[in-house]
């Protein structure tokens, strides 16, 4: 299990070791993690098609999904909110002028176009499709590679990434109040309070819960658990922006285990470089709970 944090950590080294210090280069970068998470996404979408039984279980895992999304995502925006409260954030970084309402409402479509696009083709079940799931894991060692040079140019030091108050603090608050929402939807979905809690531990992990879930409940909750924390993944990329303005420990929590890597590149262009180190500590230890936490309750 933990050979995924092998494989987030070592492309992040690699790419601070890459020295770049030109300006064209720099923005040449930025331009690459915005088109890696684009990627990302449409290789998700594939993935999705070829959930097993999804077909015949659509409505059921639909309903199961929106319950543990909404009790989850509620959970989580409720006690990062009261933790703003008393550990306030002040953010600095000046974000671009933002463009106009229109535009801000097509970007989150645009996401989940390049999803549904991927999925989409993944229903034509193409011989070379399953290996989408190999494609999204090379995209991700890029874009780390991406993320580790941008480290470097920004000077950090590793000590500054790894020894962070306000990344362990949010990743304690995040894992409390998912536990709590994954325990009031089994609760309101007539379910062992068990599965709840093994649902709530993904923390965005889609790829490791799913596989995880389905071992332990059957694909129908193993499809849950995979929406339920691709939703999560989805919510995060759209909101950050927004809430980094008025709360930056809730676009951060909110991201979940994807602080580390997908949602890093987001975090970063809405929060600027303090985002960074409280991301990366706060991803790597809600990857390090996900698998020990899903086992636990399964």
């Amino acid at each position: 299990m933990y050979s995924g944090l092998l494989m987030i950590l070592l492309p992040l080294i690699a790419g601070s070791l890459i020295p770049l210090h030109r300006r064209q280069q720099l923005q040449l970068i930025n331009r690459l993690l915005s088109l890696m998470i684009y990627v990302i996404l449409f290789f998700m979408g594939i993935s999705l098609a070829f959930i097993a039984d999804i077909s015949s279980n659509l409505l059921l895992i639909l309903q199961y999904t929106a319950v543990f999304s909404l009790c989850i995502l509620g959970a989580n925006l409720l006690l990062l909110a009261l933790l703003e409260r008393h550990m306030q954030w002040h953010n600095t970084h000046k974000q671009e002028n933002l463009p106009s309402r229109l535009h801000m409402a097509l970007e989150p479509l645009k996401l989940c176009g390049m999803v549904l696009s991927g999925f989409l083709l993944g229903l034509t079940q193409w011989q070379w499709l399953p290996f989408a799931s190999k494609g999204s894991e090379y995209a991700l060692i890029i874009l780390l590679l991406l993320v580790g040079i941008q480290l470097r140019s920004s000077g950090m030091t590793l000590r500054q990434i790894l020894l962070n108050r306000r990344g362990t603090i949010v990743a304690g608050v995040v894992t409390l109040a998912s536990l709590a929402g994954g325990a009031l939807a089994a609760q309101l979905m007539k379910l062992p309070l068990k599965v709840g809690l093994a649902m709530a531990s993904g923390f965005g992990w889609y790829s490791l819960s799913g596989i995880l879930i389905t071992d332990a409940y059957g694909p129908v909750l193993g499809s849950v658990a995979f929406f339920n924390d691709l939703a999560r993944e989805l919510v995060a990329i759209m909101l950050i922006p927004t809430l980094v303005r008025h709360s930056s420990c809730s676009a951060l929590g909110l991201c979940g285990a994807t602080s580390m890597d997908i949602t890093l590149p987001m975090l970063r262009r809405s929060g600027g470089l303090e985002m960074v180190p409280p991301a990366i500590v706060h991803g790597f230890l809600l990857s390090l709970l996900a698998p020990v936490l899903i086992v636990l309750f399964s």
